[in-house]
Protein backbone atom coordinates (compact mmCIF):
# COMPACT_ATOMS: atom_id res chain seq x y z
CA UNK A 1 0.00 0.00 0.00
CA UNK A 2 3.06 2.01 0.39
CA UNK A 3 4.02 4.24 -2.49
CA UNK A 4 6.90 6.64 -1.40
CA UNK A 5 10.17 5.52 -0.62
CA UNK A 6 12.45 6.11 2.57
CA UNK A 7 14.29 9.37 0.85
CA UNK A 8 10.78 10.81 -0.48
CA UNK A 9 9.32 10.58 3.13
CA UNK A 10 12.35 11.99 4.88
CA UNK A 11 12.02 15.08 2.37
CA UNK A 12 8.34 15.45 2.90
CA UNK A 13 9.31 15.33 7.12
CA UNK A 14 12.16 18.40 5.88
CA UNK A 15 9.14 20.33 4.01
CA UNK A 16 6.57 20.14 7.01
CA UNK A 17 9.62 21.82 9.57
CA UNK A 18 9.95 24.07 6.63
CA UNK A 19 6.51 24.76 6.42
CA UNK A 20 6.24 25.13 10.35
CA UNK A 21 8.94 28.02 10.13
CA UNK A 22 7.06 29.75 7.48
CA UNK A 23 3.83 29.73 9.63
CA UNK A 24 5.39 31.44 12.41
CA UNK A 25 6.19 34.25 10.18
CA UNK A 26 3.39 34.62 8.02
CA UNK A 27 -0.31 35.66 9.22
CA UNK A 28 -3.46 35.25 7.81
CA UNK A 29 -4.53 32.46 5.42
CA UNK A 30 -1.27 31.91 4.41
CA UNK A 31 -0.56 30.75 7.82
CA UNK A 32 -3.47 28.51 7.75
CA UNK A 33 -2.54 27.34 4.25
CA UNK A 34 1.13 26.71 5.37
CA UNK A 35 -0.07 24.38 8.52
CA UNK A 36 -2.62 22.53 6.63
CA UNK A 37 -0.06 21.79 4.25
CA UNK A 38 2.23 20.81 7.11
CA UNK A 39 -0.55 18.42 8.39
CA UNK A 40 -0.29 17.46 4.84
CA UNK A 41 2.93 16.61 4.40
CA UNK A 42 3.36 15.00 8.11
CA UNK A 43 0.84 12.33 7.53
CA UNK A 44 2.08 11.26 4.09
CA UNK A 45 5.81 10.91 5.50
CA UNK A 46 4.54 9.29 8.24
CA UNK A 47 2.19 6.85 6.44
CA UNK A 48 4.29 6.60 3.48
CA UNK A 49 1.25 6.47 0.97
CA UNK A 50 0.69 9.43 -1.11
CA UNK A 51 -2.90 9.91 -2.52
CA UNK A 52 -2.17 12.09 -4.93
CA UNK A 53 0.86 9.57 -6.44
CA UNK A 54 -2.22 6.89 -6.19
CA UNK A 55 -4.19 9.02 -8.33
CA UNK A 56 -1.40 9.84 -11.14
CA UNK A 57 0.09 5.99 -10.91
CA UNK A 58 3.66 7.04 -9.39
CA UNK A 59 5.17 4.44 -7.57
CA UNK A 60 8.70 5.68 -5.84
CA UNK A 61 8.46 2.58 -3.57
CA UNK A 62 10.10 0.20 -5.71
CA UNK A 63 9.91 -2.86 -3.46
Amino acid sequence: MKNENGLDRVLRFMVAIILVALGFYVTGILSVVAYILVIVMFVTAVSGFCPLYKVFGINTNKK
